[in-house]
């Protein structure tokens, strides 16, 4: 019955994003919010016919990191990785590696790993061999766990519901959305079912895939047939942070966006391509993690990236100042926020 109450409170609580935006704007932001402003009179602007900003519907193209841009990443860290934990520590199906329980188990005592190729790997193998049913049940069966640092919030519902409004006011003035993601795009694909965006809109890191009657064969050299089951290769591709957000959009979008969000340093690139010699419009938009008590709040780090976004061009969005809430008010952090425990990067 718990489960199913926080369920209906996420539901009515979209629900009342998408009726706000039909009436106003945004409804979540606080009315003057400096990014709030600048986003609305942009989307006026450029959606209005014999403006001298006006871009034609197939190029209003708006890409969006997610962790820490449209979902929670603070507590403590990302959901691929807890994910991980969860599949080395606790899942009785999987016989994990020394590596592998040493890097989860250090992680759970706050010293979590570099976003490197190494870490990647270790990821990838953890589910080699899971088909691609059983890893999406898997995941969506996480999703469904308390978040353990907050009170009234399922992992999976984790959105920040002020950037579900942005995504649902740009929809609905012909923008298309795609998530530009560090995290492999299987992993993401559940997750989005809030933001209501078709698979082929998600991008993320890749992993193998391959047929489980492939073997040790190449793909060059293998021709799937019927009766084959396609599984989880365990071997990563692609990071899809810093360049290679950028390249990811060319490849898979194939035009210039118009607007990109991010959160972190890693999403710089994306920002800057999109705001970079465009032929139309464009703005990006960096959010500072910078509120302490509604969320997991990094001062510092919000400082220096509101820096960083007066040094590069993008608009700031600030947590605390220009949001009415994170996630929902019926949503609290079960404890002051602690001094949060660095990783190198960020996605």
């Amino acid at each position: 019955m718990k489960i199913h109450c926080c369920r209906i409170v996420v539901c009515v609580l979209f629900a009342i994003v998408v009726t706000g935006c039909a009436s106003a704007p945004l409804s979540l932001w606080h009315e003057k919010a400096p990014a709030r402003v600048a986003l609305v009179e942009y989307v006026n602007a450029v959606t209005a016919r014999g403006s001298a900003d006006y871009i034609p519907v197939e190029r209003r193209i708006a890409v969006f990191d997610l962790d820490g841009t449209l979902f929670l990443e603070t507590d403590p860290t990302y959901f691929d990785w807890l994910l991980f934990e969860h599949r080395v520590l606790e899942d009785p199906n999987y016989r994990a590696t020394a590596e592998q329980t040493a890097a989860a188990k250090a992680s759970r005592k706050g010293k979590f790993p570099k976003l490197d190729k190494n870490r990647e790997r270790m990821v990838s193998e953890a589910y080699r061999g899971m088909t691609l049913a059983e890893f999406d049940a898997f995941v969506r069966k996480f999703m469904q766990e308390d978040q353990p640092g907050f009170t009234n919030l399922k992992r999976g519902d984790a959105f920040y519901l002020p950037m579900l409004e942005i995504v649902d006011y740009l929809r609905k003035n012909g923008f298309t959305v795609y998530v530009i993601s560090g995290t492999d795009r299987l992993t993401v694909r559940p997750l989005t079912k809030i933001l209501r965006l078709p698979p082929h809109q998600i991008i993320g890191s890749d992993s193998t895939i391959v047929s489980d009657r492939q073997g040790n064969r190449d793909a060059l050299d293998y021709i799937y047939t019927r009766g084959d089951k396609l599984v989880l290769g365990g071997k990563n591709l692609v990071k899809d942070l810093q360049m290679n957000k950028v390249s990811a959009i060319v490849r898979e979008i194939g035009v210039q966006p118009v607007l990109a969000f991010g959160n972190a340093m890693s999403d710089a690139g994306m920002l800057n391509y999109t705001i970079s010699g465009n032929p139309y419009r464009a703005l990006g938009f960096m959010l500072l993690c910078d509120d302490l008590e509604r969320e997991y709040g990094n001062l510092k780090k919000a400082d220096q990236m509101r820096r960083d976004c007066k040094k590069y061009g993008w608009i700031p969005v600030s947590m605390r100042n220009d949001w009415k809430t994170i996630y929902g008010d019926q949503v609290k952090i079960r404890k002051k926020a602690p001094a949060p425990k660095k990783s190198s990067q960020e996605k």
